[in-house]
């Protein structure tokens, strides 16, 4: 390897560091969740109508938009956005036909294929990267980072039928209500599996059987009302003594288990045993009335009479948590984060809840969205995206708005980039993208979180730190270690360089190697398409120095070869990159 070479791979990775350095002062490891911000006043109830302009796009803002709404931005999506705009953009996705990841795995098990959980990996990255139906494969991913269910715990490993069930109801539930999304995730093998409710019985005479309490605690903490109560803004509601108020306790919890009693595997004649074909991993449980919880079950001041049928008694459930005031706010603030922001105030939180209520938002050009229903998902999606706040070019220079880019994304945005269209990870050169939970990796991996809390909390905060005394949020560097940056940094440098055998995940930079020879021009349409501009003028020049540094290729690859990946791989280790605003 050539001094230069190397030296340029040094600078790489050292900037890296750096970058990443600075983000880790901001926000060290802490594992303590933060609640919202206590409300200092009543706020008037916010409407569905945002204030944000409507007209045609830079290819810049384009891009950003794409940033929040994909899993990347390519050349084609930003030229349609700029021709039709984003509302249309938007209006068509919520028209597309749903690409299925059960379709896939179904597919490769009926052609003999070995399916594990390889082949869930496998499905996700194509379905990431290659599915025209970009924004429900996002915000179906957003939606899998509140309804956990994770195939690193053993019983939903060895069932990649049942998991891909799941991640197709989690794109599935990103354009309909989340009504129906929480009846559907209820009645999932996946979600009964991995919280423990699979074949739960109601409690016999001697209480030595009782029910499970796994899903009646998640489908409330983490799946609708949360811990605390809200006002519909997303602020704390407090008692007389200025303290926070739980929204359930224990008996809460009991009463609910009840609920979930009876449910098993569908298309069979028996409560116990295992499915006995593979339509059973994919429809929905089934109700066996008899060992169903007949007494009445008293919950949140609601009440499900006694001798009421399982399915109606679930219903009854649903409905009371699917109404509840804190629902709106609560899963607001967390899609918002998930898409656009990691501390949305309190504002743009009222507007998206507003909408979960009316089930409808209105676009800048008087277009409706929604049906009218309470939680309409193409109303929230809308309210999220085209909220004054997404939508404001300010927003990129404010260092309390925006958030960190999640590595699973930086990689689906690579490669929607540069045009990767084989995404077969079988072969040994990149069978590491069958799991990259690893540090040394992305330390990512979607589905495959290790708890129920996902990968990151959405309330993360460092004690100590300077986010943390801002009063700030970031779920993300939750996963940021000192090893995770460096992990980083070399599987990017591997992919992007293309140092794999055969055709799979390779790259096309034929456009970026007409340019290597203008360092500054190499960046500035690098800065442009992966990080639709952002870039500081001194990250900018870093990045052309290093890249002009270049003079020779090494390694099988020519000077313009080397000074691509060099540039690419500068700037998606930049933090002007990884916080995503």
């Amino acid at each position: 390897m050539s001094s230069t070479y190397r030296n340029a791979r040094f600078l790489r990775a050292t900037v890296s560091l750096v970058a990443f350095a600075a983000l880790a002062a901001c926000s060290a490891s802490s594992d303590a969740p933060a609640p919202p911000p206590a409300a200092a006043a009543s706020t008037p109830e916010p409407t569905t109508t945002t204030t944000t302009a409507s007209g045609s796009l830079t290819a810049n803002q384009a891009s950003r938009f794409l940033n929040q709404s994909t899993f990347g931005p390519t050349d084609e999506a930003i030229a349609d956005i700029q021709s039709s705009g984003a509302e249309a953009w938007l209006l068509n996705e919520f028209n597309k036909r749903h690409e299925s990841i059960l379709e896939d795995v179904l597919l490769a098990e009926a052609a003999g294929e070995d399916i594990g959980g390889d082949t869930l990996s496998e499905a996700f990255w194509t379905r990431a990267i290659q599915s025209d139906d970009q924004l429900r494969q996002r915000v179906g991913y957003a939606l899998s980072q509140l309804f956990v269910a994770s195939y690193a715990d053993g019983g939903l490993e060895d069932r990649p039928i049942v998991m891909a069930n799941y991640m197709d109801i989690m794109s599935a539930g990103a354009f309909g209500t989340y009504r129906q999304l929480l009846e559907n995730v209820t009645y999932s093998p996946a979600m009964a599996i991995y919280l423990t409710y699979l074949q739960n019985q109601k409690a016999n005479d001697d209480n030595t059987v009782v029910p499970d309490e796994n899903y009646a605690r998640e489908i409330m903490q983490l799946f609708t009302i949360g811990l605390l109560e809200l006002n519909q803004n997303g602020e704390l509601r407090l008692d007389g003594s200025g303290a926070p108020i739980e929204t359930y306790d224990n008996d809460d919890v009991t009463e609910l288990a009840k609920v979930f009693t009876g449910l098993s595997w569908g298309d069979r004649d028996r409560f116990f045993g295992r499915p006995e074909n593979i339509r059973s991993e994919y429809l929905p449980l089934e109700m066996y009335d008899d060992e169903h919880a007949t007494a009445p079950k008293r919950f949140l001041g609601v009440t499900v009479p006694g001798n009421t049928p399982g399915d109606a008694s679930i219903s009854i459930a649903l409905d009371a948590l699917h109404n509840h005031p804190n629902t709106p706010p609560f899963i607001a603030r967390q899609l918002i984060q998930r898409l656009v922001t990691s501390n949305p105030n309190a504002d743009y939180v009222g507007r998206v809840a507003a909408a979960f209520r009316a089930g409808s938002y209105t676009l800048p050009s008087g277009q409706p969205v929604g049906s009218g229903a309470r939680g309409d998902m193409r109303a929230v999606v809308a309210a999220i995206l085209f909220d004054e706040d997404a939508r404001n070019d300010a927003n990129m220079t404010d260092p309390t708005f925006g958030k960190l880019k999640e590595p699973v994304l930086r990689f689906t945005q690579w490669a929607r980039a540069f045009g990767v269209t084989d995404t077969d990870t079988d072969d040994n050169s990149v069978d590491d993208l069958n799991d990259t939970r690893s540090p040394n990796r992305l330390n990512q991996q979607a589905y495959r979180s290790p708890s129920v809390f996902n990968f990151y909390r959405p309330g993360f905060v460092s004690p100590g730190s300077e986010s943390a005394a801002a009063g700030l949020v970031a779920p993300e560097l939750q996963i940021t270690t000192a090893s995770s940056v460096t992990g980083y940094v070399n599987f990017m440098d591997r992919f992007i360089r293309g140092d794999v055998d055969g055709q799979d995940f390779a790259p096309d930079y034929t456009a970026e190697i007409a340019l290597a020879g203008n360092p500054a021009s190499l960046v500035d349409s690098l800065n442009n398409k992966l990080a639709y501009g952002a870039l500081r003028a001194e990250t900018r020049q870093r990045a052309i120095d290093a890249v002009t540094a270049i003079t020779s290729g090494n390694d099988g690859f020519t000077r313009d070869e080397v000074r691509v990946h060099t540039a690419i791989l500068f700037i998606m280790a930049s933090s002007d990159y990884i916080i995503s605003r």
